[in-house]
């Protein structure tokens, strides 16, 4: 009997990847999460998508990843009950104290003075 590789990829996958796999021949387990798992998981898929734009090439990659994006900060959105007129006043809050991206500025090092970025992969890059 042959033996069945598998790969683990303990993460959230959309609706339809059940019938994906098994249209391909392949087989998979699934379980279904409560909603706090299922919460956690929508949190760190939002990272996983994310992580993918530095590697594309195209504008239709990238228009593809974005739109991975946006459809994970749209199910948290309506898990926390969250409207975009609250994302949009936010995204206007935050300008007002931080400023856009026109300037294209690179922080290469600063004082400590107490302030922490909340992105935490990067901090060691050189």
């Amino acid at each position: 009997m042959a033996r069945i590789k598998k790969i683990y990829y303990n993460k959230l996958v959309r609706d339809k990847i059940p019938q994906i796999i098994g249209k391909s021949g392949g087989t998979a387990e699934f379980k279904k999460l409560n909603l706090k798992e299922f919460q956690k998981e929508l949190f760190l898929k939002v990272g996983e998508e994310a992580s993918a734009l530095p590697f594309v090439k195209t504008k239709s990659e990238i228009i593809s990843e974005l739109a991975d994006i946006f459809a994970v900060t749209d199910e948290i959105m309506k898990l926390k009950k969250i409207k975009t007129s609250d994302i949009k006043n936010a995204m206007k809050a935050n300008f007002v104290k931080k400023g856009g991206f026109e300037k294209r500025l690179f922080l290469v090092w600063s004082q400590d003075t107490g302030y922490r970025t909340n992105e935490r992969r990067n901090s060691k890059r050189k």
